[in-house]
């Protein structure tokens, strides 16, 4: 999914939580909206150890390109190939962000819903588009995608 349809789709979940649990707050609700999309940061973070370029446009097309000749890919082939390790989409990272809320502050805890609503909206995608589930273990990922391709924009592996 899109960065901006995170946004979105982050925006109307922080709403509609601010009016059934008002003491959220506007502040809860503004971390929830952010933390939904920049979650995201491990995508752009990956491409910069790929590719060497720190070019954030660059990185959205290239990202954007690959899930397009992904998506068109017969499910047999899909299996041999990856678009990316994201070290921040997994349950390892919501244990985490849960621990720090509960010994450093509840703000992340409104970090936590937004990474957990935001990885719902990636496997709802997922199922519809890859017909496979991927980034919800960060350890299992690491270790399977050591044995696939990375898929790359210009075709090479």
């Amino acid at each position: 999914m899109l960065p901006r349809q995170h946004f979105f789709f982050g925006t109307l979940f922080a709403l509609l939580l601010f009016f059934i649990f008002p003491p959220i707050g506007i502040i809860g609700a503004i971390i929830i909206i952010f933390s939904t999309v920049f979650i995201d940061l491990d995508h752009y973070i990956y491409y910069v150890l790929k590719t060497k370029n720190f070019n954030l446009k660059r990185s959205y097309f290239w990202y954007f390109k690959n899930i397009k000749k992904f998506s068109l890919m017969p499910k047999e082939q899909k299996d041999k190939y990856y678009t990316g390790f994201c070290f921040l989409h997994g349950v390892e990272i919501l244990i985490i962000l849960f621990l720090f809320g509960m010994f450093l502050s509840h703000y992340f805890y409104y970090i936590l819903i937004g990474f957990i609503f935001h990885l719902f909206l990636d496997v709802i995608e997922q199922i519809k588009l890859k017909k496979r589930i991927d980034k919800l273990f960060i350890t299992y990922d690491f270790l399977k995608f050591k044995k696939l391709k990375l898929l790359q924009e210009d075709g090479r592996e």
